[in-house]
């Protein structure tokens, strides 16, 4: 890998106000405050793609077209595409910031950790590669990987935090998301997920100071869709009990977002109460929306197949988009507590269409809400 001068800077309400600025004649109302920032409802998503200089280039170009066109979200994770999807955005960040077409804190960047990944490209013996990186070397201990992936251990995210930083060519990271943690509990306690959850976020919390992010947060799958009594089930209300133990005595912690699954097909978060508060069973975008926690949708079109063959009765509900994948989108932006939908796009004219859903005003709460009774 390459070496790079890390970008100072971060998104601050100030750039990401002059970016609405840029592009709100344009995609009026596309740009929402969130956490003070003004953000992107249609985010770039960088998970699908073989991790080759094919998708590469192709990832480079629909970041800098994004980035050019009215998106400044961006999401990745260390592990996507073997750490390729990440130094895709930092080659698209550092072309348009030294080209003067950006500046740094108008965007918007978001990565994960938690996952074990190769480095560029799978090599011939994954097992001996990971015994060499991560076992001899001390990052990481045997009893510390669950489910043959997954590690949640202090030394091993901040590792991960470092990594990160240095692929996406950043001094800070704007969002950093322990990745899909719930897979911790197909091994451990839920006491003792809490622990180790704890442990991470007290990681986190000195990267904060540090400098190193920002913010952090939790990107699930399963974890605040499925019911409270399932094996994957994580409580929203605990876990910010848990971050702000995590913050230094008296500080406020920097927990600041969530990722789930959201879309047409699985609609849980706001269709289901699995969360807590108050004592009051409410879904998860009430219950985030209580602790002023922002939203990121993962899984917008599932990976493509709402992109096409919707039923004409649900096409009607969204006047004025021409596609099943505009609509599929604007369904998610238009869910009250949403603050992006994350989508993916690894190619220019993918980025065109999807954010051409942003022409049209999301749906009214009331129009939302009749989705849900046909």
């Amino acid at each position: 890998m390459e070496s790079f001068q890390l970008i100072p800077g971060y998104a601050t309400p100030q750039g990401t106000a002059r970016f609405r600025d840029r592009f709100q004649a344009r995609w009026p109302g596309h740009l929402r405050q969130a956490n003070g920032l003004w953000l992107s409802s249609i985010g770039l998503g960088t998970y699908l793609g073989q991790p080759n200089a094919q998708y590469d280039t192709r990832y480079r170009e629909a970041v800098t077209l994004a980035l050019e066109s009215g998106i400044n979200v961006i999401d990745s994770a260390v592990n996507y595409r073997h750490m390729r999807s990440e130094r895709a955005i930092g080659a698209a960040l550092r072309h348009l910031i030294s080209s003067g077409r950006l500046q740094r804190d108008e965007v918007f960047i978001a990565t994960k950790g938690g996952f074990l990944t190769f480095d560029g490209e799978e090599p011939a013996d994954p097992a001996a590669y990971f015994q060499q990186q991560l076992l001899d070397t001390g990052l990481v201990e045997p009893e510390q990987v669950v489910a043959g992936c997954h590690v949640l251990s202090p030394r091993y995210l901040e590792h991960q935090v470092e990594v990160s930083r240095q692929n996406l060519g950043l001094e800070t990271i704007d969002l950093y998301y322990v990745h899909n943690p719930e897979t911790q509990l197909a091994a451990v306690s839920r006491d003792e997920f809490y622990r180790r959850l704890g442990a991470a976020f007290a990681v986190l919390e000195q990267a904060v100071q540090r400098g190193r992010i920002r913010a952090y947060g939790i990107a699930t799958w399963n974890a605040l869709r499925v019911p409270a009594e399932s094996q994957e089930a994580v409580s929203l209300e605990r876990v910010f009990q848990t971050a702000q133990a995590a913050a230094r005595r008296g500080n406020e912690h920097h927990f600041r977002a969530v990722q789930l699954p959201f879309n047409l097909a699985m609609p849980e978060a706001f269709s289901a109460r699995t969360q807590v508060l108050n004592s009051q069973a409410v879904s998860t975008l009430q219950a985030a929306e209580a602790h002023g926690c922002m939203v990121f949708s993962s899984a917008t079109l599932l990976q493509g197949q709402l992109a096409s063959g919707l039923p004409p009765e649900l096409q009607r509900c969204f006047s004025g988009l021409e596609t099943d994948a505009q609509r599929a989108i604007q369904f998610v932006r238009s869910a009250p507590g949403v603050t992006a939908a994350l989508v993916g796009m690894s190619d220019r004219r993918h980025v065109e269409e999807n954010l051409s859903t942003a022409a049209r005003p999301p749906l009214s709460a009331q129009q939302f809400q009749s989705l849900f009774s046909r």
